[in-house]
């Protein structure tokens, strides 16, 4: 069987997990539509963390004929407050069970680094994010849980982009924590290039430790070129003229990208973060997805 497709509603990241005018609920209800195996999650789509709530949502997300393989969290580990760091590290291990409860055992739990406070350095960002990573491995291990740290620009909620968005930083973090079967990357090439980084160098470098993965596109408008948009540190971020897309129709090499992982013998979750444009990409893009995955992952 191909490698399993899920989605993720970065559309309605907002509606669901801001303003709260959309429950998960009505989410997955939608998502019945999609051609997919599974749903991804993340922390804020969620009104309670009672048993009983996230006992729904999992009856929801499987009476709708999906898996849950991945609950996106954005804990901030950089944070120059020791006693912000702890509650950060504390909630972390509280999703590490709520993964667990809503996809078993081998679910993937991301992680981030935090977010690039000015005033922490480089040295002390990385040894705050490692310490903090850490110290949820062991409920990780306990749960079964894989802990997959992205490749990420910013959450969506946060003040600061990503402590460790270039590679070099990502690079030094991941390095940092050599545990292979509890912790690996959850690998998004769209974040690479907002990065300003080499999508296919960064996944070269870490292909042996993808867990999952992120399957988005960007394109850019007509006249725009990266170099246009690059900031003083190389990066882009999410500027008004490079726009989400159709997978397989932007910026990212696809064929490049699964060729690599398939060499590297990868057995996770792709998932597409779509749905920008409306629905119907987010079906365009899982189409697209099913045909590659098929082409590079045919006995799989």
């Amino acid at each position: 069987m191909p490698l399993k497709l899920s989605a993720f509603p970065k559309c309605y990241l907002d509606k669901i997990a801001g303003e709260r005018s959309m429950t998960v609920f009505e989410w997955i209800e939608q998502a019945k539509q999609l051609d997919a195996d599974g749903l991804e999650m993340y922390e804020g789509f969620f009104t309670s963390l009672e048993p009983s709530y996230l006992d729904a949502v999992a009856e929801a997300i499987s009476g709708a004929g999906f898996a849950m393989p991945m609950l996106c969290c954005s804990p901030d580990f950089t944070n120059p407050d020791a006693d912000t760091r702890k509650r950060a590290v504390d909630y972390e291990i509280e999703m590490v069970r709520v993964t667990r409860r809503l996809g078993g055992a081998g679910t993937v739990c991301r992680v981030l680094s935090g977010q690039r406070y000015p005033s922490v350095s480089r040295q002390q960002g990385l040894e705050w994010a490692a310490e903090c990573i850490n110290a949820c491995l062991p409920a990780a291990r306990e749960c079964g849980v894989i802990l997959g740290l992205e490749n990420h620009y910013k959450d969506g909620f946060w003040k600061f982009p990503e402590f460790a968005q270039k590679k070099d930083v990502f690079l030094d973090l991941v390095a940092m924590i050599p545990d292979r079967t509890n912790f690996g990357v959850q690998y998004d090439p769209s974040n690479a290039v907002v990065a300003g980084d080499d999508p296919i160098e960064l996944l070269k470098a870490v292909a042996d430790r993808v867990v999952s993965m992120h399957a988005s596109d960007r394109y850019l408008e007509p006249g725009a070129t990266l170099d246009d948009l690059k900031q003083a540190d190389g990066s882009i971020g999410y500027f008004s003229k490079l726009k989400h897309g159709v997978t397989g129709k932007g910026l990212n090499d696809y064929d490049a990208i699964f060729s690599t992982l398939a060499a590297a013998n990868y057995r996770g979750w792709v998932s597409i973060e779509d749905g920008m444009n409306g629905m119907e990409e987010m079906s365009e893009s899982l189409a697209f997805l099913r045909r590659i995955v098929a082409k590079y992952f045919p006995n799989v």
